[in-house]
């Protein structure tokens, strides 16, 4: 699972005629910071778990699991709100292919990492691997009317509970979303239902920015907690990438100790 998206950070302001949107909206980055922290303390509970300190059944419970989810969701999310506010007035591909080439290398360090780590349950679609593929999708949404894109979000969000079929179980496969049974993964975030969540995103903010101005955003979060939410916001791909090597080689270090 989680933790970026191709920027839920709005196009610098233009000075052409009807380029109104604000540099910045702090509310995707604060929702952002939020979502990241959830996801460090995912993480450490699932550290706690596999060197054996907390009971591995746990973090399968169905609060965690909701919790999960709740982050996954989130971030699949803001990858619709990143695309709208960056790309509303016009399609600024240059920046939109440099982030996504961001992510696709971070998502491929991350499947290869994994694979030497836990040759068993190695991450070969999860929330990065989505979020890239989503945002590559979605940006062909963006111009489609706001009920076609809602649904679209509702046809993705229930599709897998109509059809599912064996014969897409392998890897190479199973990371659309129809597979029966699809092979294990620390972290698996397929396309259908999760790509339904960024459409959503799109619609939403659609819907809403239609109505804001320059003058009726907010500009800056208010206060030590919203400003430091709004720095980590705005830094989600590499604490994602960092935070759980930290751990868990904290973990290894605090075992090693406690053995001797």
């Amino acid at each position: 699972m989680s933790a970026t998206s191709v920027d839920a950070r709005a196009a610098t302001t233009g000075t052409r005629k009807g380029a109104y949107l604000p540099a910045r909206y702090v509310f995707p980055d604060v929702w952002r910071g939020l979502a990241i922290i959830g996801v460090v303390v995912y993480h450490f509970g699932w550290d706690l778990s596999f060197f054996g300190f907390v009971p591995t059944s746990l973090m399968f419970s169905t609060p965690v699991t909701i919790f999960a989810r709740a982050l996954a969701g989130s971030f699949m999310f803001l990858a619709g709100v990143g695309l709208v506010l960056a790309h509303r007035r016009q399609i600024h591909w240059r920046k939109f292919f440099g982030r996504l080439v961001k992510i696709v290398v971070a998502a491929a360090a991350i499947s290869v990492v994994t694979y030497f780590a836990f040759p068993n349950g190695f991450i070969y679609f999860g929330i990065l691997h989505s979020i890239a593929l989503a945002s590559l999708l979605g940006i062909f949404f963006l111009r489609l009317s706001i009920a076609l894109v809602f649904l679209a979000s509702v046809v993705a969000l229930v599709a897998p509970l109509f059809f599912e079929a064996s014969s897409l179980n392998p890897r190479f496969l199973a990371w659309i979303g129809f597979a029966a049974a699809p092979p294990f993964s620390n972290d698996f975030v397929p396309v259908f239902p999760w790509f339904g969540i960024t459409l959503a995103g799109i619609g939403c903010t659609r819907l809403v920015a239609s109505r804001l101005t320059r003058n009726s955003a907010p500009s800056g979060a208010e206060g030590i907690l919203g400003r430091g939410l709004t720095w980590v916001g705005q830094r989600t791909l590499p604490i994602y990438l960092l935070h759980q090597p930290l751990l868990f080689a904290g973990f290894v270090a605090l075992t090693r100790l406690s053995a001797e």
